[in-house]
């Protein structure tokens, strides 16, 4: 069982004790979705580690997406509810990085890769994703390398 797996079920075990009702529900919820990505394919499976902060960084986006969705259809309580359950699983994720230090990883991906125009998208952006490394989502990444070929 992964390290990150571990963590999460403990603090969720924690949380229960705790009766911290948004931290259970949430753990709960990232555990489960944790659960189906081991068992989808052809055979049950560990997640490592890398793969676990995928799955939760998915489903963070989620909950910020629904907290923005809820908020512009006048459901405040809701949208601070889904929010804050965004808090609970930014815990367990890693430091996403400045607009600055983006800038910096993509600029030099490109620059050793001597990417430089739009037929050169997709390789650009497997190797700034592959130097960005889990700490931006993809969005953020795909908009500085269109910036930085011109797109």
């Amino acid at each position: 069982m992964s390290t990150l797996k571990d963590r999460l079920t403990a603090d969720m075990r924690a949380a229960l004790k705790a009766r911290d009702e948004l931290t259970t529900s949430t753990l709960r919820m990232a555990l489960a979705a944790v659960g189906t990505a081991e068992v989808s394919g052809k055979a049950k499976r560990e997640l490592s580690d890398d793969e676990v902060v995928a799955v939760l960084t998915k489903e963070a986006k989620k909950r910020r997406e629904a907290a923005t969705a809820f908020a512009d259809a006048g459901r405040t309580e809701q949208a601070a509810k889904e929010a804050a359950e965004g808090e609970v699983l930014d815990r367990y994720l890693p430091k996403q990085l400045s607009d600055a230090e983006l800038t910096e990883l993509v600029t030099q991906a490109l620059a050793a890769g001597g990417f430089t125009g739009k037929a050169q998208m997709g390789p650009a952006m497997k190797a700034a994703q592959a130097a960005v490394a889990g700490q931006a989502e993809g969005g953020r990444v795909a908009a500085e390398v269109r910036r930085q070929l011109g797109l």
